[in-house]
């Protein structure tokens, strides 16, 4: 019998003496101790992402709070609010702590290392999902070895190659070993992605006479682009807030970053006992991570979950 027939009504008298029950599995009620079960689950994981949440939260707005205390509001009532907003922990933080030089450094350096990795680590990605050659999975597993290798244990010899090539204590010195270290990950991130990306579009960009580069900057790179912006700021979060590599590198007082701005800041202020002025500094870092998660938050979800909904 086809399973699509409509069965035959049930005789008069049958539906007096037994009930009728719907078939399949999907129509089966939950029994009450499931039901409860699945309650209980669902209340014990709500609850650890509220913990969780407040975990991060807190000492967040713990220190902004306290950027605008004075020192002896900050061990007087470190939980209570600041009776007068003192804005001047923030200018003496910018001016007399040089965060303004800081920031600035850290911009340029960002800005830079963040777009040569995208640019380069893109093409590569597209190369390594999309072209069969000889090598190809060599060259993809190298990349995923350099996100094994300890940077700690390259320090040294990169110290002496970054010399020898008079890029120590330069901007763009900092900003090509930024590149280097950031290009495994951004590889091995966008070559996953790009095998997402459908192969119509490209075929026929490829019939109506493109080439494969104006394939790729033009078609397929717009189409990578909650990937891109995923991975970037990823690759944001980690060039911001580096420290070992400018502290070895970069040993220039007038061209420090961030990081190395509130080590500074936490050494002299500590002696001078200007807490408001460190916290000051300490959110200032802060508050350009924040703003890039919070602005393309959507996107790096989707960048995240392109890959398991194809």
């Amino acid at each position: 019998m086809k399973t699509t027939e409509t069965p035959a009504p049930l005789p008069a008298d049958a539906g007096s003496g037994a009930s009728v029950t719907k078939a399949g599995p999907l129509a089966e009620e939950r029994p009450a101790g499931e039901k409860k079960e699945g309650r209980v689950l669902n209340a014990f994981s709500h609850g650890i992402l509220v913990i969780w949440a407040i975990m991060v939260v807190l000492p967040l707005l713990w220190a902004v709070m306290t950027s605008f205390k004075d020192d002896s509001s900050i061990f007087g009532s470190p939980w209570s609010l600041p009776d007068t907003l003192h804005f001047d922990n923030w200018s003496r933080a910018w001016t007399e702590a040089n965060m303004s030089d800081y920031f600035l450094n850290t911009v340029l350096v960002v800005g830079g290392s963040l777009f040569g990795t995208l640019a380069l680590g893109s093409m590569a990605a597209y190369v390594l999902a999309r072209f069969d050659f000889p090598g190809n999975r060599f060259v993809y597993y190298l990349f995923i070895g350099g996100m094994s290798f300890p940077i700690m244990l390259a320090l040294v010899p990169l110290f002496y190659v970054v010399n020898n090539m008079g890029l120590l204590n330069t901007i763009h010195g900092l900003i090509l070993v930024y590149i280097a270290y950031s290009l495994p990950f951004t590889v091995f991130f966008l070559t996953a992605f790009f095998r997402t990306l459908p192969t119509s579009v490209a075929e026929a960009a490829f019939v109506d006479g493109a080439s494969h580069s104006r394939t790729f900057f033009q078609i397929m790179l717009p189409m990578a682009k909650p990937g891109l912006i995923s991975v970037g700021i990823f690759n944001f979060l980690g060039q911001w807030n580096q420290y070992m590599l400018p502290t070895v590198l970069n040993t220039d007082p007038d061209k420090r970053v961030l990081t190395q701005g509130l080590v500074q800041l936490a050494v002299s202020q500590g002696y001078k006992g200007d807490w408001s002025g460190l916290f000051a500094g300490l959110v200032m870092a802060m508050l350009p991570v924040l703003a890039a998660y919070i602005v393309f938050q959507r996107q790096v979800v989707q960048g995240l979950t392109a890959g398991a909904l194809k």
